[in-house]
């Protein structure tokens, strides 16, 4: 990078540091630590509703996912504004009644101490791994651009966070977040604008997004029934609101958000609206993965977008790259004369445009033959690298094609992007272990100060167990769909025991936590046996519990339980 994409990079991110620790400082209690005194307005719940879902895997990661498999990814989203609904009605009335610290505090008042226990530990487990992964995230671009160690990048990145985050808690969270996402808007829609100014030969956006469309790229409602398809609109609607329904409803990085809401107007207001601007948020950002396709459709593409693994497989075996190169070189030439061709004809419907048409799919699907190959060798060199490029594709046009000061700009938004997301968790996640875990054990803290102490430990410990996860990330493929199967082995049962909590009044804790367990085992087995699409586990895993707790009624008389 230029010296003034240096200065941008670092003045972007010093500046949020700055402002986190500033307006963090001055904490004396965990309800301002873990709850921010439950002062926030439902615009600032919005924004860190937002920010702690799209992190850097989403700005990273998902205009590769578009480019390599079309923009179907959108209806994973499908389902989520019927879960802000349901949640709405259903959680936030109730954390705010219970004034409630964590979303596991309420199943010990409805269940029992094991079941408060063993759902924050699942969610602990998969919020933390999780979050290792999306420091993993950013550490690519320092990565890439020092030309550094990813094992040293990792550990840089996560240590920044820490700063404001340990010392500020959910205000500083709050505040970061909100002037983070409005950086992260600004600065990607203008990427989008480059993108389509920096199209060759005067091709504007129209032709873009034909060139797109043909080669299948923004197959956005993919309708056909199928199990093991990841993305179509079934498990976009069914699986993907039970998904969202454990995450927003659940899931403590989200809880947290919202429970720092003034009241329940204010916290339903930020859920609801979340619901109504995630799907054209995230259509844009996967546009720009299609529109990527169609640029470099006109303009030569790397033959491999993570550049570092591809030079490795040059210096270690420079004949079969050679002959990589060859094929490359030639497709390039194909594939691009073709785009071009099928742009002059597109006008006039004729025959020659038909078979244009179809000479250009088949070279795409050569091309990406060939990519597979190339990644196959470099997955055979003994690198240690990721297993795909998919997220090297936006990253490598930002690098390669933005202007000074632009990049730098783009590469702090892809930062402060992860630091919305890591910084949540973090808070999150102190929270469980300390209110869940820790002070249930130990009751004896003697006063808030010491509690307070406790809480920022608690952040730290789990900041440097997140680091050691983004060690083993390397291995992951795109990341923001490694996240999502992530969470879904857990999200189910998690969500089943909330609503058997609101929902079946019989059943007690004795059954619910037996119930949690065997689901837990169910979701991990299904998924290991590859019967269903990862969406799907969402579903299995909330019925199992409903299912296996009304099959303990049989063998557990019920008990009179709080509501």
């Amino acid at each position: 990078m230029s010296n003034i994409d240096w200065t941008v990079l670092i003045f972007t991110l010093v500046a949020v540091v700055v402002y986190g620790v500033f307006i963090g400082r001055g904490q004396k209690s965990n309800a301002s630590y873990l709850k921010a005194d439950n002062k926030m307005p439902w615009y600032i719940v919005l924004l860190g509703i937002m920010a702690t879902q799209a992190s850097a895997i989403t700005f990273l990661s998902a205009p590769g996912q578009a480019y390599t498999d079309g923009m179907r990814f959108v209806q994973y989203y499908f389902g989520l504004p019927l879960a802000m609904i349901v949640i709405c009605i259903t959680f936030i009335p109730i954390f705010q009644r219970l004034n409630v610290y964590t979303a596991y505090e309420y199943l010990e008042n409805r269940f029992d101490k094991k079941t408060r226990v063993l759902t924050s530990l699942l969610f602990l487990f998969s919020r933390g791994l999780s979050t290792g992964i999306s420091i993993y995230a950013p550490s690519i671009i320092l990565s890439s651009v020092l030309n550094w160690n990813i094992y040293l990048t990792n550990v840089l990145t996560g240590g920044i966070l820490l700063i404001y985050t340990y010392v500020g808690g959910a205000k500083a969270i709050a505040h970061t977040q909100k002037l983070q996402f409005l950086i992260i808007l600004g600065t990607m829609a203008f990427a989008g604008y480059l993108l389509i100014q920096n199209m060759p030969n005067g091709i504007g956006f129209k032709d873009a997004l034909y060139l797109a469309g043909k080669s299948g790229k923004l197959n956005v409602i993919t309708t056909e029934f199928d199990w093991k398809d990841k993305y179509n609109i079934w498990s976009g609607l069914i699986g993907g609101f039970f998904l969202a329904l454990s995450y927003f409803g659940t899931d403590q990085s989200q809880v947290g958000r919202y429970i720092t809401a003034k009241d329940n107007t204010n916290a339903k207001m930020g859920l609801l609206l979340n619901g109504l601007v995630k799907i054209p948020m995230q259509f844009a950002i996967l546009l720009i993965g299609a529109l990527l396709f169609a640029f470099f459709s006109l303009k030569p593409a790397p033959i491999y977008f993570n550049e570092r693994s591809y030079q490795y497989l040059k210096e270690t075996k420079p004949e079969q790259a050679a002959v990589f190169e060859k094929e490359h070189q030639d497709l390039q030439i194909k594939f691009n004369a073709e785009s071009k061709e099928i742009l002059k004809l597109k006008e006039t419907q004729s025959p020659q445009l038909k078979k244009t048409i179809q000479d250009f799919k088949n070279t795409q699907t050569q091309v990406k033959e060939l990519h597979g190959r190339v990644e196959e060798a470099i997955n055979h060199s003994n690198y240690n690298a990721e297993k795909t490029d998919t997220n090297y594709i936006f990253l490598y046009f930002v690098k390669n094609t933005l202007p000074v000061g632009m990049i730098g700009l783009l590469f702090a938004v892809i930062f402060l992007a992860s630091w919305g997301s890591i910084s949540a968790a973090l808070n999150s996640l102190a929270a469980c272990s300390l209110k869940d875990v820790h002070l249930i054990f130990r009751k004896d803290i003697p006063d808030d100060a010491t509690e307070l102490k406790y809480s920022r430990l608690h952040t730290l410990a789990w900041g440097i167990f997140s680091i050691g996860v983004a060690m083993f990330a390397t291995q992951m493929g795109s990341l923001i769909e490694a996240v999502n199967v992530l969470g879904s082995l857990f999200y189910g049962p998690i969500l089943g025991i909330f609503l058997v909590a609101f929902y079946y009044k019989k059943i007690n804790g004795a059954n619910v936590f037996i119930a949690a367990i065997l689901s837990e085992i169910t979701v991990i087995a299904v998924y290991q046996l590859d019967i269903v699409s990862f969406l799907w586990l969402n579903v299995i895993g909330a019925a199992a519990v409903i299912i296996f707790s009304t099959i303990g009624l049989l063998f557990y008389k019920p008990k009179a339980v709080n509501s």
